[in-house]
């Protein structure tokens, strides 16, 4: 007998091996050499027969290797694969009868003997288990990856009160070693249960108010507004600032070739028809450098206000040059009394978002105009370069 057992425990340990067991966090060789040990307390503690104790190692030595190719039907599993045990053996059919419908009775929660009655309170000793909400986080591990779908946390509670609720144990020695942990296990899971409701109804109610105050207060759409377009209005600033410096660098090159490769050529007789392209094309290019500086060229306001302007409310706080001037402690009074009403907020908001596009409008303006100069003057400065050398013969200076 002892030598069946060990080569049972064998076979079931080179099963869990051999098979792929990754998804099983739970129901695994170590859960199972748990429950071998808590059986082995079972046979010390209580009368049974060497045969009824025989059953009771084996059913639950293959109590999990069901789980490996048929998780959803796991004691139908676990009886197939001891039949594959049994076949290279010689065990007495009453030992294999009893030890399979071992199975069938933790199938159908109805134990018939007494050993199935030892059978199912083993296999589920943990429900009775200290660190048994611990660990059944492994299960929750496992329940997820073989159902590739994550459970939340209400409906993994209401699972585990589903189970220890519908759950029962048979024998003396089970009830009287767990069943009042389990009880105490139950009332831990329905307390979690009482606190995730409480959390979930207080964050249900906050995203109520929330979209609610969303929906009825515009304040947030309008920051959004001001600051959106504001930051447009900036962008838009400093890119008309690069296409500016752009032309800068563009005809300061250009004006330097210009003076180290052509004035120094003009003295000579045969270049002097040079000189009137030379100078048109010289002076498009100082035109375009000039109107390039006037478009980033900043506007220095006078830097302060009076009580009648913030009175009337004809100076805006949040630029720079109103108030650069100014005494650091009016400059506060002032901005306090802006923020404390909305409105003034908002007009102060609107007046620096008008006069930024004002600004940008100049700088805009200005800079096409420059684009036309530059551009206008590319072409005449070409045209007068290409009738400079037509008529060279007939141009004298």
């Amino acid at each position: 007998m002892a030598k069946l057992l060990q080569d049972a425990k064998d076979f079931v340990s080179k099963y869990f091996k051999t098979e792929d067991t990754s998804n099983l966090t739970y129901h695994n060789f170590y859960h199972t050499q748990e429950r071998l040990k808590i059986t082995e307390d079972v046979i010390k503690d209580v009368k049974l027969s060497e045969d009824e104790a025989l059953v009771l190692q084996l059913a639950i030595a293959f109590s999990a290797v069901g789980y490996v190719n048929n998780y959803h039907n796991p004691f139908e599993g676990s009886k197939k694969v001891i039949n594959s045990f049994f076949k290279g053996t010689n065990v007495d059919k009453s030992i294999k009868e009893a030890t399979l419908n071992c199975f069938d009775a933790l199938l159908t929660q109805k134990p018939n003997t007494k050993v199935e009655e030892y059978v199912l309170d083993v296999y589920y000793h943990d429900y009775g288990k200290k660190k048994y909400l611990k660990y059944s986080s492994l299960l929750r591990k496992e329940i997820e990856k073989v159902s590739d779908e994550t459970m939340s946390e209400s409906k993994w509670l209401k699972h585990l009160l589903d189970a220890l609720t519908s759950h029962k144990y048979f024998s003396d020695y089970g009830r009287d070693e767990w069943q009042g942990r389990k009880y105490k296990n139950t009332a831990s899971i329905v307390n979690s249960q009482v606190k995730l409701s409480k959390t979930e109804s207080k964050e249900k109610l906050k995203a109520h108010y929330k979209v609610k105050y969303k929906n009825e207060s515009p304040e947030r759409s309008i920051q959004t507004l001001y600051r959106v377009a504001l930051r447009n209005h900036i962008k838009l600033s400093d890119i008309a600032d690069t296409k500016a410096n752009i032309l800068l660098s563009v005809n300061a090159i250009i004006i330097s070739l210009v003076l180290a490769n052509l004035i120094s050529k003009l003295n000579d007789p045969d270049s002097r028809f040079l000189i009137l392209p030379t100078i048109v094309f010289t002076v498009f290019c100082i035109a375009s450098m000039v109107m390039s500086i006037k478009a980033t060229q900043p506007n220095v306001t006078r830097g302060e206000f009076t009580e009648k302007d913030l009175k009337n409310k004809n100076v805006n706080l949040a630029f720079f040059g109103n108030f650069h001037k100014m005494e650091l402690d009016k400059y506060q009074n002032a901005f306090s009394k802006l923020i404390t009403n909305k409105d003034d907020v908002y007009n102060t908001l609107t007046k620096d978002l008008y006069f930024l596009g004002s600004v940008l409008d100049s700088k805009y303006r200005l800079l096409r105009y420059t684009y036309f100069v530059f551009m206008g003057g590319i072409i005449i400065s070409v045209i007068t370069f290409a009738l400079a050398f037509i008529f060279r013969d007939t141009i004298t200076l």
